[in-house]
């Protein structure tokens, strides 16, 4: 799962990122029925599932991408930036750990107590460790089959839109 986690780009991070942080009021409303055993669970799972993985940097991350956005408004402080992305980076640090949180909690509000005590237990199971080490492949493998697929049925579309637009007196 790492090696395929490492394939992931940036964007995918900012998406999840995105997506972590979208349903932010749920997550807060649901803390209150989410019970202390339910979080334990679903922390657990993540741990299983090398969740931590998909943000271990985050804050480097996202300090970077500031550091070059204010580079390209402020070029004359390329230095000092570059400096301060340091200082910000070591201020931050540890950070991501809230995505954790946030996921946990977010999985105590989907899931019921018992729910995630069952996963937890399937994911230990022999067939819940094949699937968390089978499946970053088959989704990587899927994946390439979707663009695939989509490269040669765009082919066909355009075909299609050639052929109507014959029938209508013009070529494309």
């Amino acid at each position: 799962m790492k090696s395929v986690l490492k394939l992931l780009p940036v964007a995918t991070l900012a998406v999840g990122l995105a997506l972590s942080v979208a349903p932010a009021g749920a997550q807060q409303a649901a803390s209150p029925k989410s019970s202390p055993t339910a979080i334990a669970a679903a922390k657990e799972i993540l741990a299983i599932k090398n969740a931590s993985a998909m943000y271990a940097n985050a804050v480097p991350g996202l300090v970077d991408k500031t550091r070059i956005a204010l580079i390209q408004q402020n070029l004359n402080y390329q230095k000092d930036l570059t400096e301060v992305a340091g200082v910000v980076n070591q201020q931050l640090a540890g950070r991501e750990k809230e995505i954790g949180e946030g996921m946990a909690q977010v999985y105590a509000s989907e899931f019921t107590e018992q729910e995630l005590k069952d996963l937890v237990t399937f994911y230990k199971s022999p067939l819940g460790k094949k699937l968390i080490e089978a499946e970053p492949r088959a989704i990587g493998l899927s994946m390439a089959f979707m663009n695939s697929w989509a490269q040669n049925f765009s082919e066909t579309v355009m075909g299609a839109f050639r052929a109507e637009m014959r029938k209508r007196g013009k070529e494309i």
